[in-house]
């Protein structure tokens, strides 16, 4: 199948574009964008591939699927397009950026700069049907985006992968982690980071810390 995707990601995951569940999925998608309004973007499912190649990556953060309200998605997990209003979520990341590293809230949501620093901004499910969280999730795209994650698995070292909450700590089993640095926290969503295990983690100086050590050029987070 011909998938419009990043060079170097299309190389890594043809395998996966050839095999019959991705057709499926495929056309599921298709489905669902024709009859219901669906977001991101179609041009935008893949933006997380796309402004963040392969041999580029650097930090990789995994999210659930995608933002379910009019004008937030743009295919990176917990970003927001310029204008939007910033979810909780998002707000608790960056308190904890200026907490960790002293620089001030930005004045939007948008995440487009940290992907193209080289930082996977990586949902498990890439679609989802307006105001319906979780409406894609049996599609099928959560084989295609552990696949993602264990190409760099196998192929990349010295990564950074910073696991929020449960679901993103599921995915732990794939990463080596002599061989590249583990971050976990409970999410950052006002219910859960309230709690605690949220704040005062320094996750973002720990993974600037652990790219420089490795030769790479820190996140301007």
């Amino acid at each position: 199948m011909n998938v419009q995707i990043e060079p170097s990601w299309k190389a890594q995951l043809q395998e996966e574009f050839d095999k019959p569940y991705f057709t499926q999925l495929t056309q599921a998608v298709r489905q669902e964008y024709l009859s219901t309004t669906c977001y991101p973007p179609g041009r935008e499912i893949f933006n997380a591939f796309n402004l963040c190649p392969f041999d580029k990556v650097k930090v990789v953060i995994i999210g659930q699927d995608p933002y379910h309200e009019a004008g937030q998605a743009e295919g990176l997990c917990f970003s927001v397009k310029p204008g939007i209003v910033m979810p909780p979520s998002l707000v608790n990341i960056f308190k904890e950026i200026e907490a960790d590293l002293g620089k001030a809230m930005p004045a939007d949501g948008s995440l487009v700069r940290w992907a193209r620093q080289g930082v996977l901004l990586l949902n498990a499910t890439l679609t989802v049907r307006a105001h319906e969280a979780n409406s894609h999730s049996r599609l099928g795209w959560q084989t295609f985006t552990d696949a993602a994650i264990r190409a760099l698995a196998t192929q990349r070292q010295g990564l950074v992968y910073m696991l929020w909450g449960g679901y993103a700590r599921s995915k732990a089993y794939m990463i080596d982690k002599q061989k590249n640095l583990v971050l976990e926290s409970v999410h950052p969503s006002p219910l859960s980071a309230n709690r605690g295990g949220w704040f005062g983690q320094h996750q973002f100086s720990r993974c600037n810390e652990y790219l420089m050590q490795n030769g790479q050029t820190a996140i301007e987070w």
